[in-house]
């Protein structure tokens, strides 16, 4: 496994092949657009997403949480893709076996009653101002802050001889802000074009690349 660490305003943020970024002095990982419900949510609609990507999410949660041993996690947004449905208590059960501190900034995805979360320990809050950084579900530009986001769930094409071509989910950034790449499964991806002083950090399986 490839990780790539960025430093910025002297602080160490390690971008892991997962879509999750640590944030060494704070000892808090970082992970935006998980979107549990929505492999649930589609297969009762009929949709044949295999059930083993629900159990996906859920793995690489507890490996991040196991290679990094942070004190804290802080979701960017959309943790929770719809209403409640199944999901939800694996993901109470899984909270409530993890001795770490929960974040959730709050998506235009989580609809679920903030007396859920509350139920949980979970701090939820529309945005937060922690360090140098500023945490948001939305890109955002604000004076005096490196925002840190999700929400677009960026990717790049990459273009070879002919008409190959290769489209990779990617750590975007840029001179105000880092934006994540989607973590949970089956959630899509959007195409985003590196303009002069742009940063791409693509994943190839289990290797974060500079591009």
């Amino acid at each position: 496994m490839t990780t790539q660490t960025l430093i910025i305003a002297g602080q160490h943020l390690e971008l892991h092949p997962s879509g999750a970024v640590f944030w060494k002095e704070e000892s808090a990982l970082l992970i935006s657009d998980l979107h549990l419900g929505k492999i649930t949510h589609f297969r009762k609609f009929g949709s044949p997403v295999p059930q083993k990507a629900i159990d996906q999410n859920f793995e690489v949660l507890e490996q991040n949480l196991n290679y990094f041993m942070p004190e804290k996690v802080c979701f960017l947004g959309d943790l929770f893709h719809s209403s409640m449905n199944s999901e939800w208590h694996r993901f109470e059960s899984w909270v409530k076996k993890s001795q770490v501190e929960f974040i959730l900034v709050a998506g235009n995805h989580d609809i679920i009653s903030p007396l859920k979360y509350e139920a949980l320990g979970i701090d939820l809050v529309p945005e937060l101002t922690w360090g140098p950084f500023l945490l948001t579900h939305y890109p955002e530009e604000r004076q005096g802050y490196f925002n840190l986001s999700g929400h677009i769930h960026p990717a790049v094409r990459l273009r070879g001889h002919g008409r190959q071509s290769l489209r990779l989910p990617c750590f975007f950034k840029n001179k105000h802000q880092l934006i994540l790449p989607a973590f949970g499964t089956f959630t899509g991806s959007h195409i985003l074009e590196k303009c002069e002083g742009d940063e791409v950090y693509a994943i190839a399986e289990a290797s974060v690349i500079k591009i």
